[in-house]
């Protein structure tokens, strides 16, 4: 299930469902998305602390009943994340996701919102993995906040990386932020990988538990973003390449998406055919 592209005039919610939100990066990035022609709501309590741990938008039950409200209104055509941080693997037991598949609509997210997109994909509901809109890569990016506009209002891309493995492969588009991958993905997936300020010990370890416990066991090709923040990068890829190049499925490298400059919007929960010998990722009509 693909929710239609939005247009001008529908009426989109902005939910903080991990860590707190400044109020000024919220109200320019709701700025932006007014320009846009799009009737914004802020969910009420988006700019909420919580009382005892401040590393989080508010009350657990309170974020959770923002991203369900938001979700269940026949009014709202999207609901997007404010920002990351942390919090939202605190929630997402709390949501009723199966009432929530039945009612796709456009869903944005990234980071830590990880988590809220596996049950969209697992339900083969699309969403989409871009810049946040209380976020720096939202408010002061204009490549990645232009990307981001075209991805919503349905423009198509092709995806570009370099070869890391050669082949081809087609697939549902799962995955997000490495840090936050639990459950393995359904047979025959593209996996999405990129994360931020992991040195890369941290993600061989990352990479090995998911190996062991068989993750990557039946995915039919991977493609890896951007690890800003994660060290120099020829180590990096000298982790990513001794931990996936050997699996037997083809890997795109540097596709400009996740924690980096100008990134793209990328589908998630959808058919996309990948050619790492062309360098590219499409999505499958």
């Amino acid at each position: 299930m693909t929710p239609r592209p939005l247009r001008a005039g529908d009426r989109v919610t902005v939910v903080s469902p991990a860590g707190p939100v400044p109020a000024g990066l919220l109200h320019a990035g709701v700025a932006w998305l007014t320009t846009w022609g799009l009737d914004v709501r802020i969910a009420p309590h988006a700019l909420d602390v919580h009382p005892e741990l401040p590393h989080l938008a508010g009350t657990d039950a309170d974020r959770a009943a923002d991203l369900a409200g938001a979700w269940h209104d026949p009014d709202v055509a999207a609901v997007l994340c404010a920002r990351g941080g942390y919090g939202s693997r605190r929630i997402v037991d709390l949501v009723d996701w199966e009432a929530a598949t039945r009612a796709p609509k456009v869903f944005l997210g990234s980071s830590d919102a990880t988590v809220l997109h596996e049950p969209l994909w697992r339900a083969g509901v699309a969403s989409w993995f871009g810049p946040m809109i209380a976020s720096e890569a939202f408010v002061h990016d204009p490549t990645a906040r232009d990307r981001l506009r075209h991805a919503l209002f349905g423009g198509s891309t092709a995806y570009r990386g370099t070869t890391v493995v050669g082949g081809r492969a087609r697939g549902t588009a799962v995955g997000g932020t490495l840090s936050l991958l639990r459950t393995p993905p359904p047979d025959g997936s593209v996996v999405w990988l990129e994360d931020v300020g992991e040195r890369p010990y941290r993600l061989d370890r990352l990479l090995t538990d998911l190996l062991r416990e068989g993750w990557f066991d039946r995915v039919a090709g991977i493609v890896l973003g951007s690890w800003t923040g994660c060290g120099p990068p020829e180590a990096v890829d000298a982790v990513l390449r001794d931990r996936l190049g050997g699996l037997g499925v083809p890997v795109l490298g540097s596709v400009a998406f996740g924690h980096c400059a100008g990134q793209h919007t990328v589908p998630l929960g959808v058919s996309v055919e990948l050619d790492a010998d062309a360098g590219v990722v499409t999505v499958v009509p």
